[in-house]
Parts: C-alpha cells; structure tokens; sequence
C-alpha cells in the first residue's frame, strides 16, 4: 500500500508541474501581446494581469504625449474602487522610489517605454 501512496503523490507532483508550466507559459504570452516586462511583483497574477490591462488601455487611448498623472491616477482609482483603499501609483520614463508596501500589493512593470510602480501601504488606524 505505501509504494501505491508514494506513486500517487509521485504522478500528482508531476502534475502539479505541468500546470505550474502552462500558466507560466500563457503569462508570458499575455505580457508580450501587452508588451509587459515584469521588473519586480509580489503581486498575484489576477491583479497583475488588471494592472497591466488598464495601464495598456490607457496608454493606447493617448494620442502623442504621454500624460503620466493621467495613467497614474486612472490606476490608483482602479486598485482604491476594486481592492480597497490605499493604493498608490507612480509612473514615467525615469524615476526613483524607495517605498513600504503590503504584502501581496507591490507591482513594478513596464510597457513600451514607461515604468509604473502600484502599491498598496498598511492602512492603520490614527491614535487620538
């Protein structure tokens, strides 16, 4: 009975592998039709794949110049309406940050040429 429970654990690993690979594989996929490059995220895909949709659509509806407080704060309110508050957003062509975020609510990325920096900060209640 132990070699049964050791091949079943064996095959369902191997398993759990090729899933593992599949997403991998259509993530990559969906960033390059997108022209994404991930820099840095502990962000889960479904929110990255959000953050990189809007981010797009509102680069494509941009005729010329690019209006970065534009993009910046059609995020924010996309992540503040659909994940809650305290959501910040920066983004451009050149730009240094240093910032504290949530676990799970941290998204650096770029499409095209413009870098754009969603996360999420502790909201904490204030002391009276």
């Amino acid at each position: 009975m132990e070699g049964a429970e050791e091949e079943l654990e064996r095959r369902s690993k191997f398993l759990s592998s090729l899933i593992q690979k599949k997403k991998a594989t259509e993530q990559q996929e969906q960033h390059d039709s997108l022209n994404v490059r991930v820099r840095a995220s502990d962000m889960p895909f479904p929110l990255q794949n959000r953050a990189f949709r809007c981010a797009r659509d509102h680069l494509d509806s941009m005729p010329g110049k690019l209006d970065s407080k534009r993009i910046a704060l059609a995020l924010k309110k996309e992540f503040d309406s659909s994940y809650g508050p305290a959501w910040h957003c920066i983004v451009g062509t050149s730009f240094g940050s240093y910032v504290t975020h949530s676990t799970g609510g941290f998204l650096y990325f770029s499409i095209d040429k413009v870098y754009i920096l969603l996360f999420k900060t502790a909201v904490e209640p204030l002391d009276h």
